[in-house]
């Protein structure tokens, strides 16, 4: 059995109190386990809860789990009072804040946490929550005493601008900082660029542009340098906007400026045009990349609608993950085929691409086709030399497979010689993520960027603000980058697609099996968990069916 020692000096009474019981299960590092026991006193069972803590490395901190009743689970952030004893506290400045004045309850209550899973049996166990974002009715920073900067890596996608001017709106007109960096240049910008002064006059309309203000870059992750950086200026605030390569540095980041013991927040913010960050409901950016593509996907359909024997083939973002692609072709209704890297397709032979378009050319007259710039990469590692190139986050550098798939397909009417194609391709890549954010995705970056400045005034640190089940929620870093999320394709969503574009799924039942449905590996399902994608059980399967109709 683990345990944790307490001083001599503490009664019984004193450790079995609810103060004592709540500052612990708030202030402590922890692991999942059966019992609580304090060496030299009895175990306590406090408001359903029963939890272990252990002693934490100094290398790299356990995660926060809490359990209780009826299965349970709450995969909680870190927080200063984990590793900083004796923190003096505040009241909340918003209680006094106009702009509060109208709202009921102006704190989210200590116990409030969210459901990952909502869809459950009268049976199922309650399964994992996480911590719900929101203002906190003490905060561990006053006004005048925080130094905040926001840095951008990685690359860029819509919505970057708002959600820098919402962190600087938030902590100027919701807790009165006035000092707040904007980090050039990526994380390199820590120690080898200059900051700009951030103020609410600075940021007013960047919302209007695409890009990022701050500039960007990928790599440049130094951690001694970075937290030497944000010792040396002072900063006790740090707002990382990225990706999961992004996630896992901040993560890093958090880790050394934990063992150094300093108060300084690391928050993150989930930046991914892919839509492939795992727990959370889907990023920023993501809408607007969809809406975007709507236009390329349109300019096809006019080319190949107009011209006899006519082919619009689209290329779409979408390394790993294929949900651009495939939500653009369910919102464009115009697509007759979609490919993305989670469905493996063949060219040649019965039931392959080159039957499939010759069959809807001769039907219809002209067909169209997104491609995701994942898709097909194993066709071309056959085709041409596999180039195990990286960028400097570490991403493979893709071939690019819309180029080399029209090129296929010119090749085998041209072969076949029974119809004269026309082949227009078009890649929007960089059109896509480089437009200003839409409304729905603004409204979104402001959810996510206040949810982190009230998370960072209560003492939370080593979390990512990310929305699951429609609530804003505070994520432990470690479940953001433990995998990416991918479309699965015995899921209902990708079946909407295929019922709707008519094409066929260019897998056997044994492809299905065998295949990894999730991301590459075998996994055990039973049936009801693939129909209920997942929410059923454990979260094997997926998490990306936004409902079920």
């Amino acid at each position: 059995m683990d345990s944790i020692f307490a001083p001599k000096s503490s009664s019984t009474s004193t450790l079995s109190s609810p103060a004592f019981i709540s500052r612990f299960l708030e202030a402590s590092s922890s692991r999942k386990f059966s019992s609580l026991t304090f060496v030299g006193y009895r175990p306590f069972r406090y408001s359903s809860y029963s939890t272990t803590f252990s002693m934490v490395s100094n290398d790299v901190s356990k995660p926060k789990i809490i359990s209780g009743d009826f299965g349970y689970v709450l995969e909680d952030v870190p927080h200063f009072t984990d590793y900083i004893p004796g923190l003096a506290t505040c009241s909340n400045p918003l209680q006094d804040n106009p702009a509060y004045s109208v709202v009921k309850q102006y704190f989210v209550h200590v116990d409030d946490s969210v459901p990952q899973k909502i869809v459950a049996h009268k049976d199922s166990p309650r399964g994992i929550h996480f911590r719900r974002a929101g203002p906190r009715q003490k905060v561990y920073f006053d006004s005048d005493e925080v130094h905040a900067c926001i840095v951008t890596c990685g690359g860029l996608c819509p919505g970057l601008n708002t959600v820098i001017r919402e962190i600087v709106y938030s902590l100027y007109h919701m807790y009165g900082v006035s000092r707040v960096l904007g980090i050039e240049g990526g994380y390199r910008g820590f120690y080898a660029r200059n900051t700009i002064a951030l103020t609410p006059k600075v940021v007013n309309d960047i919302h209007k542009r695409g890009g990022t203000i701050l500039g960007t870059s990928r790599g440049g992750h130094d951690t001694s340098k970075i937290v030497d950086s944000i010792q040396d200026r002072g900063i006790n605030q740090v707002y990382i906007i990225g990706g999961d390569g992004t996630q896992k540095g901040a993560s890093v980041i958090f880790e050394e400026i934990r063992r150094r013991g300093l108060k300084v927040v690391v928050a993150g913010i989930p930046k991914t045009i892919d839509n492939d960050i795992p727990v959370i409901d889907k990023s920023f950016g993501f809408d607007t990349a969809v809406e975007e593509a709507q236009r390329a996907i349109n300019a096809a359909h006019v080319e190949a609608e107009s011209v006899e024997n006519g082919i619009g083939l689209v290329k779409l973002m979408g390394r790993y993950s294929g949900f651009i692609a495939m939500y653009a072709t369910l919102a464009s209704r115009d697509v007759d085929c979609c490919l993305i890297p989670e469905s493996p397709f063949y060219l040649d032979g019965e039931g392959g691409l080159f039957e499939y378009i010759e069959k809807q050319l001769k039907e219809n007259g002209h067909m169209v086709i997104v491609i995701a710039e994942g898709a097909g990469q194993e066709l071309l590692s056959e085709s041409k030399q596999s180039r195990n190139q990286q960028d400097a986050s570490g991403n493979k550098l893709l071939q690019d497979v819309g180029l080399w798939i029209s090129h296929r397909i010119k090749d085998y009417f041209s072969r076949q010689k029974t119809m004269a194609i026309n082949l227009k391709y078009i890649d929007p890549t960089y059109m896509i993520r480089a437009v200003p954010s839409n409304a729905s995705d603004n409204v979104y970056c402001t959810l996510l960027a206040q949810s982190a400045v009230h998370g960072a005034m209560a003492g939370y640190t080593g979390f990512t603000s990310g929305l699951v089940n429609g609530r804003q929620t505070y994520i432990p870093f470690y479940r953001i980058i433990e995998k990416q999320n991918n479309v699965v394709i015995t899921d209902r969503m990708w079946a909407r697609l295929l019922s709707s574009t008519n094409q066929p799924s260019f897998m056997s039942d044994k492809d299905v099996t065998e295949e990894n449905i999730s991301g590459g590996k075998k996994e055990e399902g039973t049936a009801t968990q693939l129909l209920d994608n997942g929410n059923c059980a454990d979260g094997v399967l997926g998490k990306k069916e936004v409902s079920s109709v």
